[in-house]
């Protein structure tokens, strides 16, 4: 029996999956891999912690299939995007690495702005300005850490390193190192122009060549292959952006349907052949279909929200909270909740509650938190269905998946049908299909069998008045702007 690893490098949590031909999953394994965040605003990972907290996750995963590394014929690796993985000229780790989330270089995307190299640039890249890309992470480090910046020797994203620490080889995959402000969306390469306008000249050469998602670009070393129970000489492919592997697992085959993920962060894409319109100024990037583009939509307002509640205010089961939120019925005089907390979507604007009374109860509070993720997720859906207007299906995957009465409420505030898969990991699993398409396997019937949906309809007469709170929402939050 032949199987296929799947590795997905997240926020919290690197994990693997192994997978046979037709798609089932023999076992899967996790390991913590924490954040450090020493300064305010720094989110950083030791890179050499993450290779080993890989390596264990490989092999225990390898262990509870109990099967022989020999049979794995291919291996692909999905993680978060943007940041930097730097080496050394040694091909040493140089420093720790700066994730997507790291905020220190707000200043030099502020001072870009104030230049208007936003507007130049976005026609090129059809990405915005932003922190935690890797340019912007590269001249906060030329401007304030020269030493460390003149001797980089590779820059890399999080999924690239892994690639390097198992084949030794030094690669950039296409999906992610499209959306680094690095890449021409047009030429499909490195762009000079752009890195010299933003005062990163130096680095061009550190860019190592652009691969395929599902290209086989190295094999496992000996050393790898030690440390991790792998067989030496096992294909590794590219591997692809973590929103572009659940992308794929939804099966998103026209512009009739998105996917919107739920977790830490709101990320709804889509799939199409043409750019977007300028100035809907919407994410695009490369997708492992060569005709096909990856249009998203994100921001941090998400469920985590909803965690930080029950750890400071709520110590509750999910169970526990659903009968509580259910026992409210949709209203539209009820609290209001700008779920912020980790970031925005709308300027300047903190998380809060709006219009709590003395009668409101902690179910109302929890309710309300329900409502306003959602309707902060609708703020993207409505801002990608300018690209995407016949919109009929949402796919929706991560942690609201577990809670009915969450994706009811869902359904009932877009006024969408939701399809709903039973996919645990879909970062794993995306990073496994495309193991196994470098390997030659076509995995189309494998996609639809694992799309195995359930499908809920909107309540028309909850559409209603969610619609109306809606408007609500985003006076309030037009409101907040001015202070």
């Amino acid at each position: 029996m032949a199987y296929y690893l799947g590795i997905d490098c997240g926020g919290t949590f690197i994990k693997a999956i192994l997978v046979d031909s037709a798609g089932n999953i023999l076992s899967s394994s996790r390991q913590n891999s924490p954040i450090l965040s020493e300064k305010e605003g720094y989110a950083e990972r030791n890179m050499t912690k993450l290779w080993l907290d890989c390596v264990k996750a490989i092999k225990t995963v390898i262990a509870q299939a109990n099967i022989s590394p020999k049979q794995i014929k291919s291996i692909g690796i999905s993680a978060q995007g943007k940041g930097v993985f730097l080496l050394d000229k040694e091909k040493k780790p140089l420093g720790n690495a700066i994730l997507s989330s790291d905020q220190r270089a707000r200043d030099v995307v502020k001072n870009w702005e104030k230049q208007h190299i936003h507007h130049w640039l976005y026609p090129k890249t059809y990405q915005p300005l932003w922190a935690g890309h890797p340019v912007s992470i590269l001249r906060w480090l030329k401007e304030n850490n020269p030493d460390l910046y003149k001797n980089i020797g590779t820059v890399l994203m999080s999924h690239d390193y892994l690639r390097f620490c198992l084949t030794g080889k030094l690669h950039c995959e296409e999906t992610n190192i499209s959306e680094s402000n690095l890449y021409n969306m047009t030429t499909k390469t490195y762009d000079t122009e752009i890195i010299e306008k933003l005062d990163i000249a130096e680095i061009y050469d550190k860019l190592p060549p652009i691969v395929k998602s599902n290209q086989v670009v190295g094999y496992v070393t000996p050393e790898a292959a030690e440390l991790s129970g792998l067989e030496i000489g096992t294909p590794v492919v590219g591997g692809l952006f973590d929103v572009v592997a659940s992308t794929l697992c939804a099966n998103l085959t026209d512009e009739n349907k998105l996917c919107a993920i739920l977790g830490t962060w709101h990320i709804v894409s889509g799939i199409t052949q043409n750019f977007a319109n300028e100035q809907q100024r919407l994410v695009h990037g490369c997708y492992p279909e060569t005709d096909k583009l990856i249009i998203h939509d994100d921001s941090p307002t998400s469920i985590a929200n909803l965690e930080w509640f029950i750890e400071q205010c709520a110590p509750l089961t999910y169970e526990e909270i659903n009968v509580l939120v259910d026992s409210i019925k949709p209203q539209l005089d009820s609290v209001l909740f700008i779920p912020f907390l980790y970031g925005t979507n709308a300027g300047n604007v903190k998380a809060g509650f709006y219009g709590i009374q003395s009668h409101h109860t902690k179910s109302h509070l929890l309710r309300a938190i329900y409502e306003g993720v959602i309707f902060s997720l609708m703020t993207h859906i409505e801002n990608m269905k300018k690209k995407f207007p016949n919109t009929e299906k949402l796919h929706v995957m991560g942690g609201i998946t577990k809670s009915q009465v969450w994706l009811q409420m869902l359904a009932d505030i877009t006024g969408i049908t939701l399809e709903i898969s039973e996919i645990d990991e879909p970062g794993c699993l995306g990073a496994a299909l495309v193991a196994m398409q470098g390997v030659g396997l076509e995995t189309k019937d494998i996609i639809n069998k694992l799309t195995n949906v359930k499908f809920i309809e909107p309540n028309k007469e909850n559409n209603f008045i969610y619609q109306q709170k809606y408007k609500s929402y985003i006076k309030l939050i037009n409101a907040l702007k001015t202070l």
